[in-house]
């Protein structure tokens, strides 16, 4: 059991127990936050969720690119500092911002069927019906990352790319009311949950940009020793998401990559097979390696395998109790064996430059 049940009554009498979901204040991470706890309801309609949301790192650092600030756990800590002292029980994040390592006493419980991972185009008004091969030379495309960049820049090479910092709604703001972008680059998966689908222009395929890490799926982060919170969220784990997710991160943890770094991935599932592609690319994109590799994920005896799944066990840290072990060994797995051939191409050497140009710039 919790270390501490936090239980409430109401006017009848009736006691109920109280869980406590820490979320990021802004409106996206309030949505992702209220739609996990809306799933959470549904199967345990006697317990009572209460959403306590908090500024992060990350959030208040507005005017440094990401990459710059060298802070792991930017959009994560103040929550897991709260998970540690036991002011909420569970936390909702985007599972794109954990660290594939999370610290002592943590670990993520379920990861929820992805929403669409690929990235977005967003035109400012006036370039309405374009796409980005169709925008003017020099044109300034707006993103915060150095994964989008790299593989944009080559691709793209007609355009000019330029950092964008804030949330959605201020990198909205600041494309519609300036006139210093033709366009920005978002996950289509903050887009759609906010709403604004009417705003995606264009979706950009694994031939154009290639996701995050995670990108398009929310996690729910427990506290490792809570076995019946952990019990709770499992409930809500999507099989194939987790498995794709868990070979992502894989990958990634392999590369020691973050958000320093341009990694990229792109993952399915098709006839009991996950496939895994994986790329590292150089600031500009003009040096890069990509590799495909895919292993079964069937499982034979996947009732019998539940009841073995060890919830003190974690992959990339990950506890996923309602999936079958053996396929996520095979995920994790695949994400070593993509990244260890990867490396014996030469990742380290272009993943080293391009993290000592960044620190340079």
């Amino acid at each position: 059991m919790s270390e501490k049940t936090n239980l409430l009554q109401d006017a009848d009498g009736k006691v109920s127990r109280a869980i406590r979901v820490g979320t990021r204040k802004s409106q996206l991470a309030r949505i992702q936050a209220d739609s996990v706890v809306e799933k959470l309801k549904e199967l345990y309609p006697d317990v009572h969720f209460e959403i306590v949301a908090m500024s992060t790192t990350g959030d208040k650092i507005l005017d440094t690119a990401l990459s710059k600030i060298g802070e792991k756990s930017l959009f994560t800590k103040e929550l897991e500092n709260a998970l540690e002292k036991n002011e909420v029980d569970l936390v909702v994040h985007s599972l794109k911002d954990l660290p594939t390592v999370l610290p002592e006493g943590f670990t993520i419980g379920s990861v929820l069927k992805r929403e669409n991972p690929h990235d977005a185009v967003v035109l400012h008004p006036k370039h309405k019906g374009k796409c980005l091969q169709s925008l003017a030379n020099k044109r300034v495309v707006g993103t915060s990352s150095l994964r989008r960049a790299a593989q944009l820049k080559k691709r793209f090479p007609h355009l000019e790319f330029k950092d964008i910092r804030g949330n959605l709604n201020t990198r909205l703001k600041k494309l519609d009311e300036k006139d210093d972008f033709s366009a920005i680059i978002l996950a289509a998966a903050g887009l759609r949950r906010m709403g604004w689908e009417n705003r995606i222009s264009q979706i950009l395929g694994p031939d154009d940009c290639m996701y995050a890490v995670g990108q398009g799926a929310l996690a729910v982060e427990v506290r490792a020793r809570d076995q019946d919170i952990l019990e709770m969220v499992s409930v809500l784990n999507d099989s194939d998401t987790v498995l794709r997710c868990i070979a992502e991160r894989a990958f990634l943890k392999h590369l020691e990559g973050g958000c320093s770094v341009p990694v990229a991935v792109y993952t399915e599932v098709k006839n009991s097979q996950l496939y895994l592609t994986g790329a590292v690319y150089s600031l500009d994109g003009s040096d890069s390696l990509k590799e495909t590799m895919q292993t079964s994920i069937s499982s034979d005896n996947q009732a019998e395998e539940q009841e073995k799944v060890d919830e003190k066990v974690q992959r990339v840290s990950i506890t996923a109790l309602k999936v079958s072990e053996a396929p996520q060994d095979a995920a994790v797995k695949l994400g070593v064996d993509l990244g260890n051939l990867l490396l014996s191409k030469g990742a380290k050497e272009i993943l080293t430059v391009a993290r000592q140009l960044n620190d340079a710039q």
